[in-house]
């Protein structure tokens, strides 16, 4: 902002303003205009707002920008190339990687929404190239041993909400208004529809994907397709396994591993291939929710 001052008042405001640590130039006509206030990234003033407010005790690494109001506490990393959008908030205890883009009014790093925390230090760490559009929310883990986590590569719609303690994969898509209850697992390359709504405890598998507005409330195998009324799997994510490469002989081994699934099948007496040794170690580890069954979607019969 530009002070009222002309140029025989601009020595008394500068003293003012320097006593009360604020980066201060004088405008051409002689008037004084405050900059923002003085600290260690002073020198990073062209990425930075002057309206932006950062704690001295945060840690920005090169070329990251930070837009007008957005507010960074004290205990948090923020790698290369990154920006924090206009109005953004970046709480304690998140560290971020590189290049990741956080949008208007996203909010990182608040408290778990978990009656039983008592305020621990617990964190949020986040990897790389993520897209964080406008007002989404990520929340601190309750448990002082394990962040909640978020891979690199996801594109989080807006309004989105991850719960404490998620466990988020690579290259996920969340689309907008999706909700993560506490404790759900995302697998890497899985996508979630719009308005999907997921049980603390859940686990989506990798590759998976959730149809939108699913009340997503039982554990949902790598591969497929989850949706309708009742909820039920519907077969292979066919559209999403080809972009990941799973064809041929692969692609059709996953058909067969999911239709053993279904039919109360063991899997041994399948090829060794990469989706169906994942299948396989997924299944080897107890749900907390149950496993959703399966339901008929024309095209996808197994």
């Amino acid at each position: 902002m530009t002070l009222g001052f002309g140029p025989e008042h601009w020595r008394a405001s500068l003293a003012c303003l320097t006593a009360y640590e604020c980066w201060v130039g004088i405008t051409t006509d002689g008037g004084i205009i405050c900059v923002g206030p003085r600290t260690k990234h002073a020198a990073m003033a062209d990425l930075i707002h002057p309206t932006a407010v950062i704690s001295n005790d945060a840690r920005l690494g090169s070329n990251v920008r930070v837009l007008p109001f957005s507010v960074i506490s004290g205990a948090v990393e923020i790698g290369d190339d990154s920006v924090v959008g206009p109005h953004a908030v970046i709480h304690d205890y998140v560290r971020m990687g590189r290049n990741n883009r956080v949008h208007a009014h996203s909010v990182i790093g608040d408290l778990p929404q978990d009656v039983s925390f008592d305020n621990e230090e617990t964190w949020v760490e986040i990897g790389d190239d993520n897209n964080i559009r406008e007002c989404v929310t990520i929340h601190r883990s309750t448990s002082v041993d394990r962040p909640t986590r978020i891979g690199s590569g996801c594109f989080f719609m807006a309004m989105s909400h991850v719960g404490h303690d998620c466990q988020v994969g690579n290259n996920v898509i969340a689309t907008s208004y999706v909700g993560l209850a506490g404790h759900v697992i995302c697998e890497d390359g899985c996508v979630l529809g719009g308005g999907t709504l997921i049980h603390q405890f859940t686990r989506i598998g990798r590759l998976a994907m959730v149809a939108g507005r699913t009340a997503v409330r039982m554990d949902v195998l790598p591969f497929t397709l989850l949706g309708g009324q009742p909820v039920r799997h519907r077969g292979p994510n066919a559209v999403g396994l080809r972009r990941a490469g799973v064809r041929g002989d692969r692609y059709r081994a996953v058909k067969e591993a999911l239709k053993a699934i279904k039919g109360g099948k063991g899997l041994d007496d399948l090829p060794d291939t990469e989706e169906v040794n994942i299948l396989r170690d997924w299944l080897s580890h107890p749900s907390k929710r149950g496993i959703y069954g399966f339901g008929a979607a024309k095209g996808f019969e197994l």
